[in-house]
């Protein structure tokens, strides 16, 4: 393969030493950078999966009705799947008392309802509900009512995640796998057919393709269990499938994977008669030419193709202007693939020290302008529509995950006009006259030596201009001369050649040595190009931060959208019925770590603390009622007599010795334990109980 600095201007140069060092430098900084997002992504995630929330019930959670109600009707903020267990009603010995049959009432998909047998006694009954919002995310929960007066119950109340942790982990994990494979296989494949296609770049589509491919089988397989609830041995009763494929995000899922068998032959022919050359320039020309429309057409299917298997199952298929919002959500994914999957094409492309041009690059750089504008115009969209208003920016999880989206993208435009001003620095000569050289065939190679030798009257010149051969296979090729060279022997003589091929491990042993010394000569020439040297590094950059805006994206489409979450916080502040009005529940926790520096008093407040939702805060101060901080705080709270818990309370801080949860769900009334555990160091730290009422 012809070197792509063989022409490099002249002027001061980077040494490859110092451009190793810069680049582990800044690699280093970036996979710091990364890591400690992915940590913060991995904790920030966990706790808004649930996007369908339960706004109302019939009877209301914690009431006290005259006679017993028909029928058990629960009402949600936005779509929900039902199974035939998707609400079960238990008695207060823990005995069913539903018919089994759960369906939605009057056709509304938001709603759930199941019959009641008739003649029930008097008592605390338990309601427990699972559903799968219609963006495909499992919901759960519980609550009580009683008939006639409240009375004691043995039923258990589930208190744990709507899926089992190792499998909604490993369903998390396949769902990164797989926009990061979406996005590797669309800009591999566009990179390839508009830029330069090569050996790394095919490495990149192929990877993105088999990711995504085993990604969307593991989500299919995992996604019985996943919004059953049920553990890893779930995956093993192919009987769920079925179900499974009767469902909005299992047929996006079976769609996946068929159109993913398409793009199997069109890689085939992108990476395989589209590229292929046979030294004959007009032949390969005309064959490109033919093959080029279909590659087109068929390429653009498989993107909206692929890209409709996420948006018909998950944000964008769910709540206002969804005709609109999904063709939007797929041009994002689209232009977010060719962008980033191409940055990780051009990135590979620097680093093997492959021969591309400025044109290629300057294609790419307008291909990458015409996706960040449309990830702009789409974004906009998608943020008015999923976030609402302004305040929810900073008073919703979505919200604050937005703007971080919205900084990384901020990073990496900055980045981006770097390495536009190095892209305008590539001199045409070199990486033109390379790329003719490597694709015209070994004739014009020996054509380019030969000029070369005339030109210069060296050998060093005439072995710059004919291809380097990077692959053991190539190197074999030159073992011969290799072995003709290191022995000493004129043309005439040929004893190495004659040594080498009788002694097939000779043989082998010139070719290895030959390959590194190809690849070492192929890694200084790459370094010492200074304005691809500086190209490389700076779309590695890119390459980093995007993979950490995937990341983001990612954690984004498993949130509850923050319109949502007003709109539930809205209905849950005007619910009517059945509350008390009564004070707020106040606790004086005085604690003491050891040093005098950690001696004060913490006052937990509950509120309304009634069964349902409640609102509780945490005020630490010094020993003069000052307030202050502490470096962390933990709550919990256990009802030991129905043994529920402990139920660990998400704290927020909202300022200097507050925090705060803004729902805590308390399933009934009883003596609960409070444990409160404050720490004032690295090392110093106490964990004290107290008892909280919570009336009926």
């Amino acid at each position: 393969m012809p070197s792509l600095t063989s022409l490099a201007p002249a002027g001061p140069t980077a040494t490859p030493s110092r451009t190793t060092a810069t680049a582990r430098r800044l690699m280093a900084i970036c996979g710091t950078l990364l890591a400690a997002l992915l940590c913060a992504l991995s904790v920030g995630a966990s706790s808004a999966s649930a996007h369908a929330a339960l706004t109302s019930t019939d009877p209301a959670d914690g009431s006290v009705v005259k006679t017993a109600p028909r029928e058990v009707t629960l009402n949600f903020s936005e779509g929900v799947l039902l199974s035939g267990d998707s609400v079960r009603v238990l008695d207060p010995k823990g005995k069913r008392v539903d018919t089994g049959k759960t369906a939605h009432v009057g056709g509304k998909s938001s709603t759930a309802a199941a019959e009641l047998h008739s003649g029930l006694p008097d008592g605390t009954y338990t309601v427990a509900w699972k559903a799968v919002s219609e963006d495909s995310h499992p919901v759960s929960g519980a609550f009580t009512f009683s008939i006639g007066a409240p009375s004691k119950t043995t039923a258990k109340v589930p208190t744990g995640e709507a899926s089992d942790s190792t499998v909604s982990t490993l369903y998390g994990i396949g769902r990164y796998a797989a926009y990061g494979g979406f996005a590797a296989l669309v800009g591999g494949s566009v990179f390839a057919g508009f830029c330069r296609s090569s050996r790394p770049v095919r490495k990149i589509a192929v990877g993105g393709w088999v990711t995504v491919f085993t990604a969307s089988l593991l989500l299919l397989l995992l996604r019985g269990p996943y919004t059953d609830g049920e553990g890893i041995d779930g995956i093993l009763d192919l009987g769920r499938l079925g179900d499974v494929l009767s469902t909005k995000p299992g047929a996006a899922l079976l769609s996946r994977l068929l159109l993913l068998g398409a793009a199997a032959v069109f890689l085939a022919v992108l990476f395989g008669s589209y590229t292929r050359r046979t030294g004959e320039r007009e032949a390969d020309a005309r064959r490109r030419q033919d093959l080029a429309f279909g590659l087109g057409f068929g390429g653009t299917v498989m993107a909206v193709g692929l890209s409709a298997t996420w948006a018909m199952a998950e944000h964008a298929s769910v709540g206002l202007q969804r005709q609109l919002a999904m063709p939007v959500d797929m041009i994002h994914l689209i232009a977010v693939g060719v962008w980033l999957g191409g940055l990780a094409s051009l990135a590979v492309t620097l680093r093997a020290g492959e021969p591309i041009g400025r044109a290629a690059v300057r294609r790419f750089s307008r291909l990458a302008f015409g996706s960040v504008v449309a990830l702009m115009v789409t974004g906009l969209y998608q943020s008015w529509r999923q976030v609402g208003s302004w305040g929810a920016l900073t008073d919703t999880e979505y919200g604050r995950w937005l703007l971080v989206k919205v900084g990384l993208v901020a990073v990496l435009l900055a980045i981006a006009a770097i390495s536009r001003r190095w892209t305008g620095r590539l001199t045409d000569g070199t990486a033109e006259e390379t790329e003719a050289v490597a694709e015209s065939g070994p004739k014009a190679a020996s054509a380019a030596s030969a000029a070369s030798d005339s030109e210069a009257g060296t050998k060093t010149e005439a072995k710059a201009a004919r291809p380097v051969r990077t692959g053991a296979a190539d190197a074999a090729v030159d073992a011969p001369a290799d072995a003709e060279t290191e022995s000493g022997d004129g043309p005439g003589d040929g004893g190495g050649t004659d040594a080498a091929d009788d002694d097939p491990e000779r043989a082998a042993q010139l070719a290895r040595q030959r390959a590194a010394k190809d690849k070492t000569a192929t890694l200084r020439e790459r370094d010492a190009d200074r304005e691809r040297s500086g190209l490389r590094r700076s779309v590695i950059a890119e390459t980093v931060v995007a993979v950490v805006l995937l990341a983001v994206a990612t954690v984004l489409s498993g949130t509850q959208p923050g319109r949502a979450e007003t709109e539930q916080a809205s209905a849950s502040a005007t619910k009517p019925g059945g509350r008390l009005n009564v004070d707020p529940v106040s606790v004086l926790v005085p604690y003491n770590t050891g040093p005098k520096s950690g001696r004060g008093k913490a006052v937990v407040m509950i509120e309304p603390a009634l069964p349902g939702d409640n609102a509780l805060h945490v005020f630490t101060t010094d020993l003069a009622d000052r307030p202050v901080d502490v470096p962390e705080v933990k709550l919990s709270l256990t009802l030991k007599s129905k043994g529920i818990g402990p139920l660990r309370i998400p704290l927020e801080r909202l300022s200097t010795g507050h925090w705060s949860a803004k729902t805590v769900q308390l399933p009934m009334a009883g003596t609960w334990q409070l444990s409160l555990t404050v720490r004032t160091s690295d090392i110093d730290q106490v964990t004290e109980t107290r008892n909280v009422k919570v009336a009926q």
